[in-house]
């Protein structure tokens, strides 16, 4: 890498992004690394950091040579105006958040399964009451994506011997897991299901995914746990599900619409449990080794994994 790669780090939503342009500098002393907006000369980046990034991105960095995002969704970077249609778009593998949702998955998944919720309302009330011993069988789950993300929470689920499958378009085999795919495998995925993660990835063909439809498939007394975008809910559709008892409860971490805004029913329903955005953070050491092993390899012409196939959105 010669002294004039320059890097720039652009986000809207990073609340400490002088800590990422100093990880960054770190790991990559060679390069010029420098924060989006800071008053610098603009123009000679030649590769991107982004999460959230400005709408005039490329506008203002025209000779970028590829752009990371910090995080594994990358619909929101192919919705940006102006992307160059060449522009290589590299999507962080991992970088800690799959260990992360799958915690997150099995907190959601032992507090319905094991009543922990109704026994801490039993405390409030002073009762000692045992609901007796769980049923495993009874707690099929089923996870939507068996990339990096969706495959690790399904081998949490199935290491506590929760009955667990996956489903996802290519009918990737998760050890541990049963596996399924197409549209015949998703109904009868669903069919089998009564825990519903979805980790996939937001495509058009994967938006509104959590439907009345999708709710209607699952086992009775249903639990739905959303880890991947909040553009795979159809909102005024699960809130129907839970009125009508079509599902028991759902964990959401994402939105349609981030913050949350005030006054969303979401928020005073006890059957919803509201999280911001925190199933699966990049964590900063990891995903700056990842991302400046991924530059070095691209400068030196390499090819590196984890570039978006811009036909299937992931």
């Amino acid at each position: 890498m010669g002294p004039d790669m320059e890097i720039v780090f652009a986000s809207e939503l990073e609340a400490d992004p002088h800590a990422w342009v100093a990880a960054l500098r770190d790991a990559l002393p060679e390069a010029r690394v420098r924060l989006w907006g800071d008053g610098a000369p603009e123009g000679d980046a030649d590769f991107a950091v982004v999460w959230a990034p400005p709408s005039d991105l490329f506008v203002r960095e025209p000779r970028l040579r590829a752009l990371f995002n910090l995080g594994a969704g990358v619909d929101a970077l192919l919705r940006l105006p102006g992307l160059p249609d060449s522009l290589p778009l590299v999507r962080l593998e991992d970088g800690g958040m799959a260990v992360q949702m799958a915690e997150y998955t099995l907190y959601h998944l032992l507090r319905e399964s094991r009543d922990f919720g109704r026994y801490e309302r039993q405390q409030a009330q002073e009762q000692w009451r045992p609901l007796g011993d769980i049923d495993r069988d009874a707690w099929t789950v089923g996870v939507l994506g068996a990339g990096a993300m969706g495959a690790r929470a399904a081998q949490a689920c199935a290491a506590l011997e929760y009955p667990t499958a996956v489903w996802s378009r290519s009918g990737r085999s998760v050890p541990g897991a049963e596996s399924y795919c197409g549209e015949q495998g998703l109904a009868s995925f669903l069919a089998r299901t009564r825990v519903l993660v979805n980790a996939l990835p937001l495509t058009d063909a994967t938006r509104g995914i959590l439907c009345r439809r999708t709710f209607d498939r699952l086992r009775p007394d249903a639990v739905v746990i959303n880890i991947a975008r909040g553009g795979h809910l159809v909102e005024a559709d699960l809130l129907a599900a839970l009125d009508e008892g079509r599902l028991r409860a759902a964990a959401l971490d994402v939105f349609e619409r981030e913050p949350l805004p005030p006054g969303h029913p979401f928020w005073t329903d006890a059957r919803i449990r509201v999280t911001p955005h925190i199933a699966g953070a990049s964590l900063m050491d990891r995903t700056v080794r990842q991302i400046a092993g991924k530059i070095r390899a691209l400068d030196r012409g390499e090819a590196v994994s984890g570039v978006v196939d811009r036909d299937r959105q992931y």
